[in-house]
């Protein structure tokens, strides 16, 4: 199959209308490319925070609450985008109020009509003290036409146990959408997505906002680039890195993958990883498993 991250750069739209139109132009240019599975960052949602005017975009708490109206318009956009072009998308995440707290949500939507919310399941201290966003619903497998996937919400890949939990539970594929100001927040990122494709013996995929947007209370600074990573093994590149795109050039980064490299790698690699995990300690989270057509 082939995937593509996105380095979505941020920009400022007067009315939905401009809003629908980047997301078709970038879904259709990912779909051009043969792109089966379309990742796209952490907090790209925030844009609709300009939907109701500079006043709104420029309050954290006003931000939120037009962003969590909104997702439910930009989902079923999303959704129609991955019929009309044959791919699967995960949707940029927002904040959300969900049973009377905030979470930060991502959709991962399918060519079939399949839906499957993702929750970041540990928030950071801006989240936490300046947002009041909370771990939201279970970490989720997704047995999909294109095989095994798990989300991991950029702060998320920096905790090994998390991605030990969704590879027992049978995910090959980790797609870790990721919102960093600073390029040592990306890097804490990237160093995660990467090791935990080595651990896992999985693909990993990053996909990054770009640029400024001063009118935005959350999304004033990005920085990052993507990119699309697998365990250094026989099979993919000595460095792990399948590909990777420029720092702070915004645009897909496309590559193809073969999972049936990855089981290899994991029956009968230089190393095991996958298969001696048991050997070492540490509890796995609690994991649900679903089925999207």
């Amino acid at each position: 199959m082939k995937i593509a991250a996105a380095c979505y750069p941020i920009d400022r739209f007067e009315g939905f209308l401009g809003f629908v139109e980047k997301a078709d132009a970038w879904v259709r240019e990912a779909a051009a490319e043969g792109a089966e599975l379309l990742v796209f960052p952490e907090y790209a949602a925030m844009e609709l925070a300009a939907v109701p005017g500079a006043r709104v975009a420029g309050d954290l708490g006003g931000s939120m609450w037009a962003v969590s109206r909104l997702l439910p318009e930009y989902w079923e956009l999303m959704a129609a985008l991955a019929r009309r072009h044959g791919v699967h998308i995960l949707t940029g995440s927002g904040p959300r109020r969900d049973a009377g707290r905030w979470v930060n949500r991502a959709m991962f939507v399918t060519p079939a009509g399949g839906r499957q919310p993702h929750d970041k399941q540990i928030l950071t201290r801006w989240e936490r003290d300046r947002m009041g966003l909370a771990a939201g619903r279970p970490l989720t497998v997704m047995e999909t036409a294109l095989g095994r996937i798990a989300v991991l919400i950029c702060y998320d890949a920096e905790f090994p146990l998390l991605a030990r939990a969704v590879v027992e539970a049978g995910a090959e594929i980790l797609l870790v959408p990721s919102q960093t100001e600073a390029e040592d927040g990306f890097n804490r990122v990237r160093v995660g997505a990467r090791a935990r494709a080595l651990e896992g013996q999985c693909i990993a995929v990053q996909a990054p906002t770009q640029g400024r947007a001063p009118w935005s209370a959350l999304l004033d600074e990005n920085r990052g680039a993507a990119g699309i990573y697998g365990p250094p093994d026989r099979g993919f590149p000595p460095n792990g890195v399948i590909a990777q795109g420029r720092m702070n050039i915004p645009g897909w980064v496309i590559a193809e993958v073969d999972l049936a490299d990855l089981r290899t790698a994991r029956e009968d690699g230089n190393v095991l990883t996958r298969a001696h995990w048991a050997e070492s300690p540490g509890a796995a989270a609690r994991v649900e498993t679903v089925t999207l057509g």
